[in-house]
């Protein structure tokens, strides 16, 4: 392990009761909107409103005991960090519209979710796959393509953060006086206190910003709990509650993005492991990935299961290492049970849920925006020379115009459209196709006889 001198709790070191849950709730903070979100999406566009607290429910356990198993690593199964898994935005697109097939079929509620679940169970097996073969594909999985689908994946998420930060996609009072003096007011305690020399205010930077937030928000009317009645008590898992199906149609999109959701899984977990000081190269790192992508898969086929969506590894838990400087993957099993005991009973996580929107995106955006850091810092780990830069130019052109200008892809069929609609799958893509196209070593000889006339030039 690399000497690091922001990390106040290394990868094994076993931090006391307390910092343990402090640092595990601002994980928690960090991704309770990224696993809820997936399935409120997809569940309010196909009309499932009744079966969405349930799902809801069914998201927070699964990820908990996704998290539990990448952390405590069983055998070759898990990464063995503080990697939190949660239901992964990427299948959103592909999953609705396999659901609208469904919906058009004359299918009941329950036949959409019985279709969702068989390809998402089904479509697991392809990252299980992909795992046992990721040595043998080492040309693509480098610092280069790893640094630019995590640098995708933080530019991508600020939006979110923002919009959250100014009320929230719809909110009517959206980019407001108000909402924007909440957010920065959270912005800048999280900044002051993550600047602070005391390792204790440091730590709990996020907690005390999101918590001052929330102190502020509710004389505002910003704050109701009112929700909370309409709630079970509690949520009981029943394996293939909704039944199982499948369909090839719907299938095939599913199966494109879970290939490419083990790319950017691997990114991921390469900024995770350059937050805890952990080599980003060499045998030991590659069993990370493998491990950490297997884990992926199986945690998928969990969901499939227990009636959820596919899970993936989220990156902006990587940010929250950074800033809290808590490597250990100890404190994972904490985030892991705070996430089974908010499924199991629907009202603490309809709490976190009543969060205001401009409290959370004052913490987020800086999450956010701390993982396209640690893209940049992944991809200075090779030479940026003209090939490099081709690649990284071409990347981020293509998968941030697809997100800043969508209408460009209207005119395609629909299957490559919810492909290429996602800003990490098409940069993702990009950068593994050219990395595999363009010849390095003639790129490399080109420059060097290039250097080598100017210097003679010179002379």
């Amino acid at each position: 392990m690399q000497k690091n001198h922001d990390i106040l709790y290394t990868l094994n070191d076993k931090p006391p009761f307390f910092e343990s849950v402090t640092a595990a709730f601002q994980h928690v903070l960090a991704s309770f909107v990224g696993i809820v979100t997936p399935t409120l999406i997809i569940g309010s566009t196909l009309g499932l409103t009744s079966q969405i607290p349930y799902l809801i429910s069914m998201a927070l356990i699964v990820s908990g005991i996704a998290t539990f198993i990448q952390a405590k690593q069983f055998g070759r199964i898990g990464c063995g960090l503080i990697a939190v898994q949660g239901t992964s935005f990427a299948f959103i697109t592909a999953l609705i519209t396999g659901g609208f097939i469904v919906k058009s079929r004359g299918g009941s509620s329950d036949d959409i979710l019985a279709m969702m679940f068989g390809v998402t169970l089904v479509g697991s097996f392809i990252e299980i796959f992909i795992s046992f073969f990721i040595d043998k594909i080492k040309k693509i999985i480098t610092p280069l393509t790893t640094g630019i689908v995590i640098t995708t994946i933080g530019l991508s998420l600020i939006k979110v953060g923002m919009t959250d930060l100014a009320g929230g996609f719809g909110s009517e009072s959206f980019g407001s006086i108000q909402n924007l003096l909440l957010g920065g007011t959270v912005l800048v305690i999280i900044i002051t206190l993550n600047a602070s020399k005391n390792a204790w205010l440091r730590l709990s930077s996020i907690f005390i910003g999101i918590f001052v937030g929330a102190l502020i928000a509710y004389p505002l009317g910003l704050l109701s709990f009112n929700h909370l009645s309409q709630l079970p008590v509690i949520s009981i898992p029943l394996p293939f509650k909704y039944g199982l199906a499948f369909d090839w149609q719907i299938f095939l999109p599913v199966a494109l993005v879970y290939l490419l959701t083990a790319v950017e899984t691997a990114g991921d977990l390469t900024a995770n492991s350059l937050y805890c000081g952990l080599p980003i190269k060499g045998k030991r790192y590659i069993e990370r990935i493998k491990g950490g992508i297997l884990a992926d898969g199986i945690n998928s086929l969990i969901a499939g299961v227990f009636n959820t969506f596919p899970n993936t590894t989220f990156g902006q838990n990587n940010a929250v290492i950074q800033l809290t400087g808590v490597a250990s993957r100890y404190v994972a099993f904490f985030i892991a049970g705070i996430l089974i005991l908010l499924g199991l009973f629907p009202i603490l996580g309809g709490i976190l849920q009543a969060m205001p929107k401009p409290v959370l995106g004052g913490a987020t955006l800086i999450m956010f925006a701390t993982i396209a850091v640690a893209g940049i810092k992944i991809m200075s780990f090779e030479p940026i020379n003209r090939r490099n830069s081709l690649i990284i130019a071409t990347s981020f052109g293509m998968g941030l115009g697809a997100m800043l200008v969508p209408e460009a892809l209207a005119q395609l069929p629909l299957w490559l459209k919810n492909i290429l609609s996602s800003p990490v799958t098409t940069a993702g893509f990009t950068a593994i196709t050219l990395t595999l196209l363009l010849p390095k070593n003639t790129i490399e000889l080109n420059e060097n006889a290039f250097d080598t006339n100017i210097s003679s030039d010179k002379n």
